[in-house]
């Protein structure tokens, strides 16, 4: 995994404004969230369970975007 340096630039001396966009840049670059998937070591057979229970729930959080409304007469 590469890193690459991430910066943000204090404007006015506004740094809760600065820390704010620099979580936001980590949290869309998924950068903390490698760090905490490798933090312990995770069996293969637990990895595609896993992947293939996250695609359970998108697939069926898609079909019910994708159902039409109950009548209701």
């Amino acid at each position: 995994m590469k890193l690459h340096g991430r910066s943000v630039i204090v404007n006015d001396g506004n740094f809760d404004k600065a820390l704010r966009k620099f979580k936001k840049k980590i949290a869309e670059s998924g950068v903390l969230q490698d760090l905490r998937d490798k933090e312990f070591y995770a069996k293969p057979t637990t990895v595609r369970k896993t992947k293939k229970a996250q695609a359970k729930r998108r697939w069926t959080k898609y079909q019910q975007s994708q159902e039409l409304p109950k009548k209701l007469y």
